[in-house]
C-alpha cells in the first residue's frame, strides 16, 4: 500500500483479536513513531509496550484510577475497568514526557507525540494490523500517570490497542475536503 492510500483509506479499528504484531512489527511501527515532526527535536515521546500478562497490570492501574474517581465503585464496575485492558493482545501507552520550561512549549510537545501515534496507526494500517487510539479518563489521571512511571507534568497522549481486525473495518462518511474549508473572514 503506498502513503496516500493509507492516508486516504485508514481507519479505526475497535474489536481486535490475537495474534498482535509479531516483534518485528512493533520495531517497524515504533521506528515509524520517532520519525514524526518533532519543533526543537525534544524527541518528547515514551512508549511503553504491553503484552500478555503485562495488560493486566494495566488492568490494575485501570481499576484503580476507576476507584479515584469513583471510590464506591461496585465489583462489576470495577471488573469492566480492569478488562479494557485486555481488549487488544498488545497496547502501547504513548506520553510525551514534557521538557518544562522550554522555548517550545508544551501544547507542541504533545502535537509530535500525537504525530508519532499517527504514524504508528497509518504503519499499523498499512501491515494490516488493526489498531484503536484509545484515551478516556485515564489519559489525564495523575495516579495512572504516576503508576506508569511518569510525572504529573507529562501527558498520556495514547493507549494504542493493536491486534488482528476482528470484524470488517468501518466505512467513513464520503467527506470531502471543501466541507472543512474555510475562508480568512
Amino acid at each position: 500500500m503506498d502513503t496516500l492510500t493509507a492516508l486516504t483509506t485508514r481507519v479505526s479499528c475497535p474489536r481486535l483479536a490475537e495474534p498482535g504484531p509479531s516483534d518485528e512489527q512493533l520495531d517497524l511501527l515504533l521506528r515509524a513513531a520517532i520519525r514524526a515532526p518533532d519543533h526543537g527535536l525534544l524527541r518528547p515521546w515514551r512508549f511503553i509496550v504491553l503484552e500478555g500478562d503485562q495488560r493486566e497490570r494495566l488492568g490494575d492501574i485501570m481499576e484503580a484510577q476507576l476507584l479515584e474517581e469513583q471510590p464506591e465503585a461496585d465489583s462489576r464496575t470495577r471488573e469492566i475497568a480492569r478488562n479494557k485492558a485486555l481488549r487488544a493482545p498488545t497496547i502501547i501507552v504513548v506520553v510525551a514526557d514534557i521538557t518544562e520550561n522550554h522555548k517550545i512549549p508544551a501544547w507542541e510537545q504533545m502535537l509530535a507525540v500525537g504525530a508519532a501515534v499517527q504514524n504508528m496507526m497509518l504503519a499499523a494500517y498499512e501491515m494490516g494490523i488493526g489498531a484503536m487510539w484509545r484515551t478516556g479518563a485515564m489519559a489525564n489521571s495523575n495516579l495512572a500517570k504516576s503508576m506508569l512511571g511518569f510525572a504529573a507534568k507529562d501527558q498520556v497522549i495514547a493507549y494504542l490497542y493493536l491486534g488482528t481486525p476482528a470484524i470488517g473495518l468501518k466505512s467513513l462518511p464520503d467527506d470531502t475536503p471543501a466541507d472543512y474549508l474555510r475562508q480568512l473572514p
